[in-house]
């Protein structure tokens, strides 16, 4: 609840820019300005639908080591104090979430450093859900971002590239980390290559993926982890929603967190259409 002085104060502020992942080191701040995206519009079309693209957090939420990573606590109820308020317990990795830079690198933006103005930004949406439904250790590849240019035109600039593998109506059953009789994981996600192009060949502040991680499943390396963040990139996981979206023409708002020194964390996802 804020007071009305306090809305006034906030209504009155305008907007600031930053720059693009300030680091506190001099290393972090050369790769900063080496990997700077361009300007553009914040819009990519005029809006005339929201699709929340979050799913609900809840104690069972799948998650990438199995085990409960959310938690809550009443500490005070409208019955016994006139209102309700809880305590949160939660890994940063859980649910629908961002990776900071800082997630897989020493010394990367942390999620309170990442600017805002790349957190609004166009989506674009690539459909593999015939190869995921053919094989759960599909990937997006350089082959798939190529049709999907051939069929849509560039990446634009500043732009998150979301792969929609079908996976969110497995949500609720084991099949959504589809664990086999080893406990090793079975799900797509984004081949390193298909990241290193996009690194190479367009300005993408993002990737997203309707899964619980951009390396898929079966990976042991973590190698498009490690090529994305520390290029000074974020990436958003356990995306919901995508077949609502166009492949293209959707503004994605990332509602990341801001704790101090954080590697990510829980977010809501709007797309407008």
């Amino acid at each position: 609840m804020c007071h009305p002085i306090i809305m006034e104060y906030v209504k009155g502020k305008a907007l600031s820019r930053r720059d693009l992942f300030r680091g506190s080191a001099a290393a972090g701040a050369a790769i900063v300005a080496a990997t700077t995206l361009s300007p553009r519009p914040v819009l990519a079309q005029a809006a005339s639908r929201a699709v929340d693209l979050t799913h609900t957090l809840t104690h069972d939420f799948p998650t990438y080591f199995g085990e409960q990573q959310f938690f809550d606590e009443d500490v005070f109820t409208y019955a016994k104090n006139s209102f309700n308020l809880k305590m949160l317990r939660v890994n940063e990795h859980t649910g629908t979430h961002i990776d900071a830079p800082l997630h897989f690198t020493d010394g990367g933006a942390s999620i309170d450093e990442v600017p805002v103005e790349t957190l609004v930004c166009p989506l674009v949406v690539v459909d593999i859900k015939e190869k995921a439904d053919a094989d759960p250790d599909a990937q997006v590849t350089p082959d798939d971002l190529k049709a999907w240019i051939a069929k849509h035109g560039p990446i634009p600039s500043g732009a998150c590239v979301a792969q929609n593998a079908g996976w969110q109506q497995r949500l609720g059953t084991p099949g959504f980390r589809n664990a086999d009789d080893q406990g090793k994981m079975h799900f797509p996600a984004f081949h390193v290559e298909a990241v290193k192009m996009l690194l190479e060949e367009a300005e993408v502040a993002g990737v997203g993926v309707d899964t619980l991680s951009i390396d898929y499943g079966i990976s042991t390396d973590f190698i498009t982890h490690y090529t994305w963040l520390p290029a000074n990139r974020w990436a958003v996981e356990n995306m919901a929603n995508l077949d609502m979206l166009p492949p293209t023409g959707a503004t994605l708002i990332v509602g990341a967190p801001k704790h101090q020194g954080g590697t990510g964390g829980p977010c809501r996802l709007i797309a407008l259409v």
